[in-house]
């Protein structure tokens, strides 16, 4: 099996995103999958294109895309991914589309098809705050998300993706008091828990657990 693992450069003020660099330090093989790593862009569009030619060129089993929410004090898969552009601030080229829809033709949501409660599980007993989370925004990590799902599904039906969010890392919040955050270490040890939930719900339902929220 093979699973594409992207991650983003930094972008608005930060000198790092830790979803690349905790891509980076990802094995090359966890169990019998084989991990390719891709760095992208923080743009609209330009993201998009990049991962759809590492699909058509790796023609992975699984894509997982990893994205910094700054904010958040655990890791968070995303269960959706909405048909909408809507920029609160402008991405590394300059865009900022605003009350924009990512495709014409496609679906209002695309689902995660990753095992996204067997991945919270998974985290959490490593020891990782982990939960699952309801909006993946409107910026370029919702577009990715939205646009993987909807070319998988239109070219590629076999392929499952998903994206997970992660929080902030220490050194990013020396400057912003009360903001959660965590080590590299323990973000790239919830990121090989959930490639190990993936590599064992292969092909399975997703487990039942409530992981709903009520708000």
């Amino acid at each position: 099996m093979k699973i594409l693992v992207t991650g983003f450069d930094p972008f608005g003020k930060d000198t790092i995103n830790p979803s690349i660099e905790a891509v980076k330090l990802l094995p090359d093989i966890i169990q019998n999958l084989e991990i390719k790593k891709l760095e992208i862009p923080t743009m609209f569009g330009e993201s998009a294109r990049l991962v759809q030619e590492a699909i058509q060129k790796e023609q992975p089993d699984y894509i997982l895309h990893i994205g910094q929410a700054g904010g958040r004090s655990e890791i968070t898969p995303e269960r959706v991914a909405i048909n909408i552009d809507d920029a609160s601030l402008s991405d590394n080229a300059g865009n900022q589309p605003i009350d924009q829809p990512i495709t014409i033709d496609g679906e209002s949501a695309y689902f995660s098809t990753l095992p996204i409660k067997a991945i919270v599980q998974y985290m959490r007993r490593e020891g990782i705050e982990a939960s699952i989370s309801n909006t993946a925004g409107t910026f370029v990590c919702n577009h990715i998300m939205y646009q993987t799902l909807y070319f998988v599904n239109k070219r590629y039906p076999q392929i499952k993706a998903g994206f997970i969010h992660i929080p902030f890392i220490h050194e990013q919040v020396v400057a912003r008091p009360n903001t959660p955050s965590m080590t590299l270490n323990e973000i790239v040890r919830g990121l090989v828990a959930a490639l190990k939930a993936i590599i064992d719900f292969d092909n399975q339902a997703d487990i039942r657990t409530i992981e709903g929220k009520t708000c």
